[in-house]
């Protein structure tokens, strides 16, 4: 995919906020400190376009990017152990629930999971409910160069297993490297039908 302009557009906490330009939305959504901002910063060509941080749960508002003016990106706060207040963190809940069941323009998720990690019951529920709302799901499993080849390989199965899908289900992705951006770029394209 050749980027040629990516623009912040707003962010919001409930549907009145939401942007009206109705472009076609995937959505990034991911437990907090998977390098979900950036796998977005990788995809779109930006260094911090998508502000990355070491804290935990520093996404805490639902952001729109515009990318080509064709289609959108929307940065999902991430869920899990962000050490953030538990009323903000109560907050999350609801407010990405209501964006994913909600927003018509949502042609599908991407879903990032920390490929160190195994999936919890969280990550299951996520895929078990997109499924429920017909949304397409796109499983992405990044930090991938911080594990030998052997590791990788170990892990790929057993969160494959865990999950109930496929090895082919779920792209391996490393900011560092960027291996795996054009897989990403692809399983994208295919849901929105690019």
């Amino acid at each position: 995919m050749i980027i040629k302009s990516t623009e912040f557009v707003k962010s919001a906490v409930k549907p009145s906020q939401y942007p009206e330009d109705n472009l076609p939305e995937i959505a990034f959504a991911g437990r907090s400190k998977v390098g979900k901002s950036s796998l977005i910063n990788t995809l779109i060509n930006r260094k911090n376009l998508v502000k990355t941080s070491s804290t935990p749960g520093r996404t805490q508002l639902i952001n729109f990017f515009k990318v080509n003016n064709q289609f959108s990106f929307v940065d999902l706060p991430g869920y899990g152990y962000a050490k953030v207040p538990a009323a903000i963190r109560k907050k999350w809940g609801p407010m990405i629930e209501s964006y994913l069941s909600t927003r018509q323009s949502l042609n599908g998720v991407v879903l990032i999971m920390d490929l160190r990690r195994q999936p919890q019951d969280a990550e299951i529920d996520f895929i078990n409910w997109l499924k429920q709302f017909n949304i397409a799901s796109i499983l992405v499993l990044t930090k991938i160069d911080k594990l030998s080849k052997t590791k990788q390989l170990k892990q790929h199965q057993m969160i494959a297993k865990g999950l109930g899908v496929e090895l082919a289900d779920l792209i391996l992705f490393s900011a560092k490297t960027r291996k795996g951006k054009d897989a990403v770029w692809n399983a994208i394209k295919k849901v929105m039908a690019l």
